[in-house]
């Protein structure tokens, strides 16, 4: 599905983004309320929209009910929001919002939200049952990586490790963010446990050249899925 976030925090904006697009869908980020409404002025792309509250320029309130007032109910919308108290979620649910959740973002209850959200809204989910990168078959239905028509066994956490990097190549993940989206929490950096899974997926899957990846690394900045075009380096 296609996703637009109100979100002027680079560093959650990127979180959000990195979350909905691993997960399959697309995801355009806005830092402000008027580059948003410029873009729903225009047109209507979006499958849900994903509102911070308090946002410098427009309010996160009043892009809700500019929505409401112009675009209608089609369109599901979620506040994402610091806002605690209890008469800030009822203001917002009366302002024409469909849910509303707390920060901090925790990725698994956020792709819950948005799943209940589209099921709601009649959209027909994505049923992605699998999808190949170089020699690789990524089977998300049975929960399989294949290499050359082999299944390669592995752990559940290498799994949806490797299925990150599959669905997002040439995308630089941070250790914060991949331990975010993985474990769903922070991993100390004296811990091992991220190293071990990147260490395993690197050497069960073979990710190399001739199999069209390359799991390039660099400690301070992170790590990303490479794609080899063997044709061009024979």
């Amino acid at each position: 599905m296609n996703i637009a976030s109100l979100e002027d925090d680079f560093a959650q904006a990127q979180l959000i983004q990195q979350v909905l697009t691993s997960a399959g869908h697309a995801c355009t980020v806005f830092a402000t309320g008027e580059a948003l409404l410029a873009v729903l002025q225009k047109t209507r792309p979006f499958d849900l929209l994903i509102i911070d509250w308090e946002i410098p320029d427009i309010s996160g309130l009043e892009i809700v009910r500019w929505v409401r007032v112009h675009l209608g109910y089609e369109i599901p919308v979620m506040f994402l929001t610091n806002r605690i108290q209890e008469e800030d979620l009822v203001l917002g649910l009366q302002a024409g919002a469909d849910d509303y959740m707390l920060k901090p973002m925790r990725p698994g209850e956020l792709l819950a939200r948005v799943k209940a959200l589209l099921r709601r809204s009649g959209l027909p989910e994505r049923t992605e049952q699998g999808f190949h990168v170089g020699a690789y078959e990524i089977d998300t239905v049975e929960g399989v990586i294949r290499l050359h028509g082999k299944a390669i066994p592995l752990a559940p956490k290498e799994f949806d490790l490797a299925v990150l990097f599959f669905r997002n190549p040439w995308r630089l993940f941070s250790r914060d963010v991949l331990s975010t989206l993985i474990w769903n929490r922070e991993i100390p950096p004296t811990s091992r446990t991220l190293d071990t899974h990147l260490s395993n997926i690197r050497q069960k899957l073979e990710l190399r050249p001739e199999h069209g990846v390359s799991l390039a690394s660099s400690y301070a900045l992170g790590y990303r899925l490479a794609l080899i075009d063997n044709d061009k380096t024979q």
